[in-house]
C-alpha cells in the first residue's frame, strides 16, 4: 500500500483560500445583482410576451349628445381600466398559464368581455337617453389575446425591443412641405414654456377623461398651465399659474414621458400609470422644448377659440392601426428624415427629437368633439382645409433629448434602451407617441399671434409686452367657459391652438398662434420638421378683419371687438353654439391651482390622487417632483429624472450588499493572515 505523500494544506493556507473564496464569491454576487437590476432581470422578461387587443370604442363614437358626454367619457375610461386590469392579471400568470388557452379564456378574457359588454351597454343607454341610441356597439366587446413565443425586452418586460429602433443614417430624406400659395400666411409665433423643470407629472388625461384619475395609464410631462389634472375646470385653467415666459399663455401642453430602461426605480414604480402598468425606468428631462405656431400655405389663419382641445397622434396606434397615428422621431441634424414607427439611433453628437404637428383646420364651431378628433382636421397635401373648416395657427412641438443610441446587440445592457410611456398593451411602440393641447391664450396675445402670422413676421411671445388680463378668466371677458369654441368667447385671441398641425380650420377664429411667441427654445422652431403641414388651407379667412363686433359667441358680449382691426384672421367668433359638456361635471376649487394630479378637496373621498413621481438624483438641492402634491410642493426647479427611495433600492440590491460584506470579510481575513506570516 502506497503512502499518500501529498501535503495537506496548513491552517494559514486554508485561511488564505477561504479569504480568496469570500472575495470572489462576494464580488460575483455583487456583479450578478447589479447587472440584473440594470437590465430588468429575468423575471420581468418571463412575464412578457402577451398582449390584449380590444376594439377602440371611443373611436367609433362620432356623435354624443352634450347631456351624455360626461357619462360617456367616464365609461370609456372604465373600458381602459378594465384592459389594464386584465393585462396585470396576464403579467402575473406563468408562461405555462399564458400558453394555456383554457386558463386565459376562463380567467382573463371571458371576465374582461363580460365587463366590457356591461360598460358598452351603459354607453349606449347614456347616449340613447339624450338622443338616438347607437347600433352595433356590442360587437366591440370582444378582445383578442396574442401570445408571443419570445419574451419582450425592456425593464418591465413589455418592450421596447431591438426591432423598434433604426439607424437614422439608413433613412432617406422624406419630409416634403407644400409650396406657399399667393395668399399664404408665412409668419411664425413662438412661445417658451420650459422643459417641465417643475416636475409636473400625472397619469390623467383631462381631454379624454375629465374627472377620472389615471385615465391615461401612463405618465405625461406637462408644461405651460400648472393646474393640469383630471379635475381641473375651465376656470381652474384660466386662473392657474403658467410656466410660459409670457404669462398671457396659460395653455396646457403635454405628452407621454420618455424613459431610460436603466434599472432606475422612479417613485411611480409601484403606482398606477407607472411600474404597475409596465412603465418603468428613469424619466428623462427634455434638453429643450420649442413651441411654434405656423401659418397656412393657402390662406390667412383665424384665431383659435379659447379652450380648444386638440389631440394629435394615437396612444393606441399599435392595436388600432396607423389611421390616426402622427408620431415623428428623428435626430438633430437629420430632421429632413422622420420616422413614424421606429425610434432613431442617432450618431454621436446628435440628439433624439420628437416632433408633434397638430391639426391646423377647425370646424368653426366646437372646441371638442365626441371622439376628440372630428372638430379639427389636418390640411390636405396642398395645405388647404376640408370644406367647412377654417385655417388656424398650426402648433408644432419639438422636444429634444440628450440620450445615447442604445446598444441593441446586448439588449441595452451596455447603453440602455429608451421608450415612451404607453398603455400596457401598446408595448411602448414609437408609433403610439402623441401630444395634447388646450388653448388658454389671453385674447390680446392670441390676436397678436394671428396678426404676426398673417403679416409674415417672426414673433417671440417672450419679447412682447404682456397685456393686462380682464377680471375673471383672462379671456378678455370673452366668457370662455370652455364651451366649445365657437361661441364661448373662446377666440378672442385665445389662440387655442395652432394645435392642429396644420389643420387650421377654425372658423374665422384666427387663432393662430396659440403659443404666443413663447419663444420656443431659441428659435429652434421645430427644426423645419413638419413639413408645412400647417396648411389650413384656402380657408383664408384671413383678412376677415375680425370685425369689430367680434360677436363672440352668439351674442355673448357682442361688441367685444377685441383687437380692433387687428386682422387676426377674421377672429369673428362663430355664431353656431357648440356643446358645453366637455368640462368635468364637478366643480373644482379655484383659489389655488391644483398640480400634479391632486383632486380638489371635495373629490378626495371619491378618487385617489396619482402618486408622486421621483426624487432628484442629480441635484442634492432639488426637492421631489410630486405628482399628487400641493402646488406649494411642486415648485422645484431641478430635473425630473429621479430614483426610488432607499427602501426601494435596498429591496432590490440586498444581494449586492451581502456580496460586499463577504468581500470585506475576505479582505480582513487575508490581511490578518499576512500579518501572522
Amino acid at each position: 500500500m502506497t503512502r499518500n505523500t501529498r501535503r495537506r494544506p496548513t491552517g494559514p493556507r486554508r485561511a488564505t483560500f477561504a479569504a480568496f473564496a469570500l472575495i470572489l464569491g462576494g464580488g460575483g454576487l455583487m456583479a450578478t445583482n447589479i447587472y440584473a437590476s440594470a437590465t430588468g432581470g429575468g423575471e420581468a422578461a418571463q412575464k412578457a410576451g402577451a398582449t390584449i387587443d380590444c376594439p377602440d370604442v371611443g373611436a367609433e363614437l362620432t356623435q354624443v349628445p352634450d347631456e351624455s358626454r360626461a357619462e360617456v367619457d367616464k365609461e370609456l375610461a372604465a373600458l381602459d381600466g378594465q384592459i389594464a386590469e386584465a393585462y396585470q392579471q396576464l403579467q402575473a400568470a406563468t408562461q405555462e398559464q399564458k400558453q394555456d388557452s383554457g386558463f386565459t379564456d376562463s380567467s382573463i378574457m371571458k371576465p374582461l368581455e363580460e365587463k366590457r359588454v356591461a360598460t358598452i351597454e351603459n354607453i349606449a343607454v347614456a347616449i340613447g337617453n339624450a338622443g338616438e341610441r347607437p347600433d352595433g356597439l356590442e360587437a366591440l366587446a370582444g378582445c383578442e389575446l396574442t401570445v408571443q413565443e419570445q419574451p419582450q425586452a425592456g425593464q418591465a418586460g413589455n418592450g421596447p425591443v431591438a426591432e423598434d429602433f433604426v439607424d437614422i443614417n439608413s433613412v432617406e430624406p422624406n419630409v416634403q412641405e407644400p409650396p406657399a400659395g399667393q395668399n399664404a400666411s408665412t409668419g411664425t409665433f413662438t412661445t417658451s414654456c420650459g422643459v417641465n423643470e417643475n416636475g409636473l407629472f400625472n397619469s390623467d388625461n383631462i381631454i379624454v377623461a375629465p374627472g377620472v384619475t389615471n385615465a391615461a395609464h401612463h405618465f405625461h410631462d406637462y408644461i405651460g398651465n400648472q393646474a393640469n389634472d383630471a379635475f381641473a375646470s375651465d376656470e381652474d385653467l384660466a386662473n392657474a399659474d403658467t410656466s410660459c415666459e409670457n404669462q398671457g399663455d396659460k395653455s396646457t401642453y403635454y405628452w407621454p414621458v420618455l424613459r431610460l430602461q436603466n434599472g432606475t426605480q422612479e417613485k411611480d414604480a409601484n403606482s398606477p400609470g407607472g411600474g404597475i402598468e409596465g412603465n418603468a425606468g428613469e424619466i428623462i428631462t427634455a434638453k429643450e422644448v420649442t413651441l411654434t405656431f405656423q401659418g397656412s400655405p393657402q390662406s390667412d389663419v383665424t384665431a383659435m377659440p379659447r379652450l380648444l382641445r386638440i389631440i394629435t397622434g394615437d396612444a393606441k396606434a399599435f392595436v388600432n392601426g396607423p389611421a390616426n397615428a402622427n408620431a415623428s422621431w428623428s435626430c438633430t441634424g437629420f430632421e429632413d428624415r422622420q420616422l413614424k414607427d421606429k425610434y432613431p439611433l442617432c450618431p454621436q453628437g446628435s440628439d433624439v427629437v420628437r416632433t408633434f404637428k397638430f391639426q391646423s383646420c377647425w370646424d368653426g364651431r366646437n372646441i371638442d368633439s365626441a371622439n376628440h378628433r372630428t372638430h379639427v382636421a389636418f390640411a390636405a397635401a396642398d395645405g388647404s382645409c376640408p370644406g367647412g373648416f377654417k385655417a388656424i395657427p398650426q402648433l408644432v412641438q419639438r422636444i429634444v433629448y440628450d440620450v445615447d443610441a442604445p446598444s441593441l446587440d446586448d439588449g441595452g445592457q451596455t447603453t440602455p434602451l429608451f421608450a415612451v410611456d404607453s398603455f400596457p398593451e401598446q408595448l411602448h411602440k414609437p408609433v403610439t407617441d402623441h401630444g395634447d393641447f388646450i388653448n388658454v391664450f389671453d385674447e390680446a396675445l392670441m390676436n397678436e399671434m394671428v396678426k404676426c402670422i398673417n403679416e409674415g413676421r417672426q414673433c417671440d411671445a417672450g419679447a412682447l409686452p404682456e397685456q393686462p388680463q380682464q377680471p375673471g378668466d383672462g379671456n378678455g371677458g370673452n366668457d370662455d367657459g370652455g364651451q366649445n369654441g365657437g361661441d364661448e368667447g373662446n377666440n378672442g385671441g385665445n389662440d387655442n391652438g395652432g394645435q392642429d398641425g396644420g389643420q387650421n380650420n377654425d372658423g374665422g377664429q384666427d387663432g393662430g398662434g396659440q403659443d404666443g411667441g413663447q419663444n420656443n427654445d431659441g428659435g429652434q422652431n421645430d427644426g423645419g420638421q413638419d413639413g408645412g403641414q400647417n396648411n389650413d388651407g384656402g380657408q383664408n379667412d384671413g383678412g376677415q378683419n375680425n370685425d369689430g363686433g367680434q360677436n363672440n359667441g352668439g351674442g355673448q358680449d357682442g361688441g367685444q371687438n377685441n383687437d380692433g382691426g387687428q386682422n387676426n384672421g377674421g377672429q369673428t367668433e362663430p355664431t353656431t353654439e357648440a356643446p358645453a359638456d366637455d368640462q368635468p361635471t364637478d366643480d373644482a376649487t379655484v383659489d389655488q391651482p391644483k398640480i400634479g394630479g391632486t383632486p380638489s378637496a371635495t373629490r378626495d373621498a371619491e378618487e385617489t390622487p396619482a402618486e408622486e413621481v421621483g426624487e432628484p438624483t442629480a441635484s442634492p438641492t432639488q426637492s421631489q417632483a410630486p405628482v399628487g402634491a400641493d402646488q406649494s410642493q411642486n415648485n422645484n426647479t431641478g430635473t425630473q429624472t429621479v430614483g426610488g427611495s432607499l427602501a426601494d433600492t435596498g429591496a432590490k440590491l440586498w444581494p449586492a450588499a451581502a456580496g460586499a460584506v463577504l468581500v470585506l470579510c475576505g479582505i480582513v481575513l487575508l490581511r490578518q493572515m499576512r500579518r501572522r506570516a
